[in-house]
């Protein structure tokens, strides 16, 4: 009888055990758009942008506690006072005679909440960080500044909330290793040869997202919004024709959903009065207008009378028109008696947590945070404040809710089947050979089934563009804020997408 007992006490003890990491479980590394990962991220910038960067001691006396505990792989260790006056006398003594930089390595954070009965009481954060010297300042016979990657180390960082506030409470440097030299020289992973590289060709900002295994799992924000106001990582950008996809991806949901359909007559609910007695009108669809068909011009102004009309019977051809993006907003609205943006909202920008992005100008923007946009020559244009969504153009949003987006629709999220694979079979095929169009998406044919999802963007000041290829999860997002930012997009193709960035230069080459 007692073996019977200890047998059943061992059970219980067994499965709290199970009970305790299963409640434990739950909290797991924080997505990127969590509160508290851009909470810790802005603590880690100013921390080393501000402080380490500058030799800005202020910043590490308000942000360590003053419990802190730093540990050195190669040091040894330090309390608070003895690593301020380190750094103070060490890095930061003579910066004529020595500086480095320190560069956060992107995608290689991860942060952990720590909780106690339910309460967050700190977060762990770990990455991998680079150092830059230099060289110039170390050697007085160089007359140009002359930056140099050095090495590597990794990093872990314990934060605490004291009386609501954030600090550093332990840090711990380790496996500190020197860069090879492809290391070195790679310009995109290198800051300083980034940096000079859009200099030289005049894009006063870059945003790049990296996305792999069907997640971004790399923003790069490169440049100044301004003269001395450095570009941070969630920049907003107004991203221009990209804005289509976002809209067809609402009415494809809707479509799934069964409250739309992809080839119910636009006229039952929207009918523009400029064509409201050319029979044609009759044949639009969503399908027709997702996939550029109606046999509009891209704009009405365009038109020498100003008035909508057709070039030819809609679904016969390809003609890429953002008139028909326009069309398709007004049908919806009628329909669902709400705005596009809130459309969007309720099936995009919300789930998503895309808290960045929107169609509209209002009270929500952080201009401090906006890319102005540019000409050629570095004149500025006046921000587009649209206070109605248009459908086409004029979009709001980041690079990491840009990103997220492609993911989820890459991903098929909220799409019913059918619906995914007609955005990705060839609605239209378009002027050049291997180029087709879907619904809402350019569909390149790079052979051996493989192809790429795709859409760019070109207003005043504004050049964007992106590739997903959903076989392989890959997918690259570039944003620019200048007129002639185009020019950058080969370079970073063949870097970031390698043979595939060939085939897609390629097919945009041949005539």
């Amino acid at each position: 009888m007692k073996t019977i007992n200890f047998i059943a006490f061992q059970l219980k003890i067994i499965l709290l055990g199970i009970a305790l990491f299963c409640n434990q479980s739950i909290y797991s590394q924080e997505e990127k758009n969590s509160e508290l990962y851009k909470t810790i991220m802005s603590r880690d910038s100013l921390l080393f942008n501000v402080g380490f960067n500058t030799c800005d001691i202020s910043q590490f006396e308000n942000l360590y506690s003053d419990q802190f505990e730093f540990y050195h792989d190669k040091d040894g260790t330090s309390n608070k006072t003895e690593f301020l006056q380190s750094f103070k006398n060490g890095l930061c003594g003579s910066p004529a005679t020595y500086k480095c930089r320190r560069e956060l390595v992107d995608g290689s954070t991860k942060i952990f909440p720590m909780y106690k009965k339910g309460v967050l009481y700190a977060a762990i954060q770990t990455g991998i960080h680079q150092f830059y010297e230099n060289v110039a300042a170390k050697n007085e016979s160089l007359k140009s500044e002359n930056e140099k990657l050095v090495g590597k180390a990794r990093f872990t960082h314990v934060w605490v909330l004291e009386n609501n506030v954030w600090r550093l409470k332990r840090s711990l440097s380790y496996d500190h290793n020197a860069v090879n030299e492809a290391e070195k020289t790679n310009l995109f992973d290198n800051e300083q040869e980034t940096e000079k590289w859009l200099k030289e060709n005049n894009i006063p900002t870059l945003g790049l997202g990296i996305i792999s295994e069907g997640k971004l799992k790399q923003i790069k924000v490169y440049g100044e919004l301004k003269k001395g106001v450095a570009a941070p990582y969630n920049t907003i950008w107004n991203v221009a024709s990209l804005t289509k996809p976002v809209t067809a991806i609402v009415a494809l949901k809707l479509v799934s959903q069964g409250k739309w359909d992809l080839d119910e007559p636009l006229y039952k609910y929207w009918t523009d009065p400029d064509i409201a007695n050319d029979p044609n009108h009759k044949l639009l669809t969503t399908r027709i207008v997702l996939s550029h068909q109606t046999g509009f011009p891209n704009w009405r102004y365009m038109n020498k009378s100003g008035k909508l009309d057709f070039k030819f019977k809609p679904g016969t051809q390809y003609q890429y028109s953002g008139e028909g993006m326009e069309y398709l907003r007004k049908a919806l609205e009628k329909k669902f008696h709400k705005t596009l943006n809130q459309l969007a909202s309720e099936l995009i920008f919300e789930p998503l947590k895309m808290n960045d992005t929107q169609y509209i100008w209002n009270d929500k923007v952080d201009f401090s945070r906006y890319a102005i946009n540019y000409d050629k020559n570095g004149n500025a244009y006046e921000p587009v404040k649209n206070k109605t969504a248009n459908a086409a153009d004029d979009l709001l949003t980041t690079i990491q809710d840009y990103g997220t987006f492609l993911c989820s629709v890459m991903n098929g999220d909220g799409l019913s089947k059918k619906v995914y694979e007609e955005m990705n079979s060839h609605q239209v095929k378009q002027t050049k050979a291997d180029k087709y169009f879907g619904l809402g998406f350019e569909i390149y044919d790079l052979g051996n089934e493989n192809y790429a999802l795709s859409h760019g963007g070109a207003d005043q000041g504004v050049q964007t563009l992106f590739f997903l290829f959903p076989k392989t999860k890959q997918g690259l997002i570039i944003f620019t804020n200048v007129d002639d930012g185009y020019k950058a997009y080969t370079k970073l193709m063949e870097h970031f997408l390698g043979e595939n960035g060939k085939k897609l230069i390629e097919i945009e080459t041949k005539r």
